[in-house]
């Protein structure tokens, strides 16, 4: 069930200096430090209106860290554009070290234990390898795998190919995550964020999400930004008093 949250609470979170709430409040440091690492008070914003923007220098900086090292496929570097493409260089352990794709995302979602995305090739290509990049721009990208090898990443990111499409199961890399492995008041943040859909933009990819806050989370942050309301204005009282 998804929770309304009201636009002055959203207002509320937002204004939330994390780093005195860790203070205040030491029983939840663990999960406030992963909060204020991923969710910082712009992003929980923009989750909260139900858009993130991601640009493709923290996709790509996340891919690294995530990407195994004993797939045939070594290196993924996205590229988004204006005009709703994206592309996809990779690097593998075969032949041909480099191959281009470029494509579309059909779906992207994460709800509960579901976490995929599927994207359809448009265009592909091995840099200069004559015949050879000929061939593989005019099969579908099944075919080529099966002429050239599985294009596999790693054990924890499942990829299949159908076609031209590409399915890309991340609910393993994501619950290996700080993200995922942290919870707050007995449920894990992941299940806190639902991802719709997503669109390709210029310099980055707009994730279309929503809230699903519960409510003991909520009564739980409410209490934090009073506590927290409350030990300013007492702040305040003190320095007023001492002049």
């Amino acid at each position: 069930m998804v929770i309304d949250i009201p636009a002055n609470f959203i207002e509320q979170v937002k204004n939330i200096d994390w780093s005195g709430v860790r203070e205040a409040v030491k029983d939840y440091g663990p999960v406030l430090t992963v909060l204020r690492d991923t969710w910082d008070r712009e992003t929980l914003a923009q989750i909260a209106d139900g858009h993130l923007f991601v640009r493709d220098a923290t996709l790509n900086e996340a891919i690294a860290k995530n990407i195994g090292t004993e797939g045939t496929v070594r290196g993924i570097e996205l590229h988004s554009h204006a005009d709703g493409r994206l592309d996809l260089i990779c690097t593998t352990s075969k032949k041909y070290k480099k191959i281009e794709l470029s494509g579309t995302i059909e779906e992207f979602v994460h709800d509960g234990d579901k976490s995929y995305a599927v994207y359809r090739v448009r265009k592909k290509n091995i840099p200069d390898h004559g015949f050879v990049s000929w061939v593989f721009s005019r099969v579908s990208l099944s075919l080529a795998e099966r002429m050239m090898g599985r294009f596999d990443v790693s054990d924890t990111l499942p990829v299949e190919i159908r076609g031209n499409k590409v399915y890309v199961d991340f609910h393993e890399v994501l619950a290996a995550s700080k993200l995922g492995q942290t919870t707050f008041q007995g449920h894990k943040l992941t299940d806190m964020i639902e991802i719709e859909g997503a669109s390709v933009q210029e310099g980055g990819i707009m994730f279309d999400t929503k809230l699903n806050v519960p409510d003991d989370v909520k009564n739980a942050l409410r209490a934090i930004v009073r506590e927290r309301g409350s030990a300013a204005a007492g702040d305040g009282a003190e320095e007023g008093g001492e002049h």
